[in-house]
């Protein structure tokens, strides 16, 4: 039995939390005292791609000042209504790379199951912001003919759990999805990927971390996050208990511009990450999908910000810096 230490004493549950998020440029600007700077743009925005952000991380915000680097990655933009060479809606050729009803086979050895198809926030950038999810059956509706393919498939080894952020399915249906993972043989490995600790830290509940501690496949949480400001000591409490259960933690970011591209705030990142036990993993390159052109740091820049990265982190500190091209059988460096 792992010792759990919760951050949610005097608190609602973390499901109620997601019902009373805010939902609106209104809302949220409100919120922070800045409701001078909302544009009628932003609603149109809104309408392709919905706003949704909890309270604990609209919290994290600096009130009263628009700029704030949390709140530009969630706060629609009119620049979001602009159209730019080379921005589609489908950049990382997920489409092309389903497999069945909520699968996608990209790398060897690997399937990706989408397990939810919801966020507890909505990334301005996010590379699925178009994704067709109740057209491609995700969710406990399609676990079925998903598990009966991998149990046939002895060359997966992996399993990636993604969405949306597949940590927001209640603990009842991920146990019952793991359990099933678990009982194919030929499975060694568990990864999920998600965002929702991040900004939800009471989501990592003793259920959650049972789930994880009990499953024979060996297990590996991937966080996203993007600013120092996102590592609180909420998040690290909450963490803590994963780690005591041996799940390994990563983090892959994104950079983005006037959010996180500077050196001083990826190496603060980097070093605030191993803090709380968490290893740097990727620095993802934007991923180019409409909508969210505005947020591309050139490539040139990118790799002057890794190169100072290079010179003041140690190596297990330093993320790779990547690209994901369609159709590539793995990341690309850049």
């Amino acid at each position: 039995m792992i010792p759990f230490s919760s951050s949610t004493t005097n608190r609602k549950g973390w499901q109620q939390q997601l019902v009373e998020g805010l939902r609106s440029a209104v809302e949220l600007l409100d919120y922070l005292g800045l409701t001078t700077f909302l544009d009628s743009h932003m609603e149109e925005a809104a309408a392709r791609f919905p706003l949704r952000v909890t309270r604990y991380y609209a919290n994290l915000m600096e009130r009263g000042d628009f700029d704030d680097p949390l709140l530009r990655q969630v706060l629609p933009s009119p620049r979001e209504l602009e159209t730019a060479d080379g921005f589609t809606r489908d950049p990382t050729g997920d489409l092309t790379a389903r497999a069945g009803p909520g699968m996608l086979r990209k790398y060897t050895g690997r399937a990706l199951v989408i397990a939810s198809g919801g966020c507890a926030i909505n990334c301005r950038y996010c590379f699925r912001r178009h994704f067709p999810y109740q057209a491609s059956r995700v969710g406990p509706g399609a676990w079925k003919p998903l598990l009966c393919e991998l149990t046939g498939d002895d060359t997966v080894s992996e399993i990636i759990l993604s969405g949306g952020d597949p940590l927001m399915l209640s603990n009842s249906r991920l146990e019952t999805l793991v359990g099933e993972l678990g009982r194919i043989g030929h499975l060694k490995r568990l990864r999920i990927h998600s965002r929702l600790p991040v900004v939800l830290p009471d989501r990592v509940d003793h259920g959650l971390v049972e789930i994880l501690d009990e499953t024979r496949l060996k297990c590996t949480l991937v966080l996203h996050v993007n600013h120092p400001r996102e590592l609180t000591p909420e998040l690290g409490r909450a963490l803590e208990p994963l780690a005591a259960a041996g799940i390994i933690l990563l983090n892959q970011s994104v950079l983005l511009r006037k959010v996180n591209d500077a050196p001083g705030i990826q190496v603060d990142l980097c070093e605030k990450l191993f803090d709380y036990n968490i290893l740097p993993y990727y620095l993802h390159q934007l991923d180019k999908v409409e909508g969210a052109a505005h947020f591309l740091v050139a490539d040139a820049r990118a790799r002057e910000i890794h190169g100072i990265m290079r010179q003041r982190l140690p190596g297990y500190l330093l993320p790779r810096l990547v690209r994901e091209e369609p159709g590539a059988d793995s990341k690309q460096p850049l």
